[in-house]
């Protein structure tokens, strides 16, 4: 705005001392420009009218040097930071060389000769670990597999490596880290939550690389498969009693190797190990409940069973022992029966009260009980009277 501003004061100025700002006299004017100094800028060929765009002032060859009267030249040297300056005729910057070599040769075939060594040296020479194996893939295609050792190969992108331990142990956790549960149905149609660790490494690399295409994921369906088949074969106290969890485990590697063998996945099933067989935990009281209850029912069980073999072992000998007196009965019946008799009224009457009579005239009475008692109660009294006369 101050330009223009400025420009119409000039107009103005110019008009008033009897100027035309687009160049020859005014209506007063002289051709000199008058008061205000020297000629103004004229067009090209000097006669046509004034140019405002180009500078004003004095003469001189370069004082009518016409400026680009183009408003987009002017925008195109200008940037961000302000007016774009052309670069002059000053000193460059410094100019960066290699050093050479003796005889004035230069170093860059040297430095590539030596990449282009350290690259196939990298890319070929490969050390493999004593429990690694390596494929290698020729253009992308399976080639070969190298053992343990120094092995070598065409460079890279020609012939492509990969490393792999074949002989580490490698686990799945099922269910994985988020602890969820893993429900499955029993034999008895009871649900049990188990979780699980599948232990594996490789048994085939080149299967194992190009048959299958993700390893652990197709390691965990195959033994979620193989254990929801196992335990519908078991019942319910099986998968909580040890030898029941034994027997699981192993048909679970039995069924899982079958499988992956039959895809061809170059995968060894090491082991399979219950961590955890519990009841649902929506019925985990219920089945507290029932557990004990077991329990007593097993407690009183054996205490049946136990005073059953007691009653069967005094039967017993008393059998035997009978036995043994029927023995000696057929030896001597006469004897045995007279000897039978005697115990069995010794047995009873040393348990009753007697009385002993004696006939013949007389009746004599003798209350034994009576004397006994009497006997007993005397005892004590001749005891008390010898301790005080002491």
């Amino acid at each position: 705005m101050e330009i223009f501003d400025g420009f119409r004061k000039s107009i103005g100025l110019a008009m008033a001392g009897g100027k035309s700002p687009w160049g020859g006299k005014g209506e007063g004017g002289s051709s000199d420009g008058g008061d205000g100094g020297g000629e103004a800028p004229r067009g090209d060929d000097g006669n046509g009218p004034r140019n405002p765009w180009l500078p004003g002032g004095g003469g001189g060859s370069d004082s009518g040097k016409r400026r680009s009267a183009n408003i987009e030249d002017i925008f195109k040297n200008r940037g961000p930071e302000g007016p774009r300056r052309r670069g002059g005729g000053g000193p460059r910057g410094p100019n960066l060389r290699l050093p050479e070599r003796p005889g004035g040769k230069s170093w860059l075939p040297v430095i590539a000769v030596g990449i282009l060594a350290l690259w196939l040296l990298t890319s070929s020479a490969h050390l493999i670990g004593p429990q690694e194996k390596a494929v290698v893939k020729r253009l992308g295609n399976y080639s070969r597999t190298l053992d343990s050792g120094l092995q070598f190969s065409l460079p890279f992108p020609i012939e492509t490596v990969e490393v792999e331990n074949v002989e580490g142990v490698r686990p799945i956790r099922i269910p994985g880290n988020d602890k969820a549960a893993k429900l499955i149905l029993t034999g008895d149609q009871n649900l049990v939550d188990l979780s699980y660790v599948v232990r594996w490494n490789i048994k085939d690399l080149e299967t194992y690389k190009f048959r299958i295409v993700d390893p652990e994921q197709t390691v965990n369906e195959v033994a979620e498969a193989a254990m929801r088949a196992a335990v519908a074969e078991k019942e319910l106290d099986e998968t909580f009693s040890g030898q029941g969890r034994a027997a699981i485990e192993q048909d679970v590697k039995n069924r899982m190797q079958t499988k992956l063998d039959l895809y061809q996945a170059g995968i060894r099933v090491l082991g399979v190990e219950i961590e955890k067989a519990d009841p649902p935990s929506q019925v985990v009281d219920a089945f507290r409940d029932v557990q004990v209850a077991e329990q007593n029912a097993d407690a009183a069980r054996n205490q049946a069973q136990g005073y059953a073999q007691q009653v069967l072992a005094q039967a017993e000998g008393e059998a035997e022992a009978f036995d043994k007196v029927y023995e000696e009965y057929r030896l001597a019946p006469q004897v045995t029966r007279q000897r039978l008799y005697y115990e069995t009224m010794e047995r009873v009457l040393s348990k009753t009260d007697k009385t002993i009579v004696e006939a013949q005239g007389v009746t004599p009475y003798l209350p034994l009980p009576e004397i006994r008692r009497r006997a007993k109660e005397a005892q004590p009294a001749t005891t008390v009277t010898a301790q005080g006369g002491q």
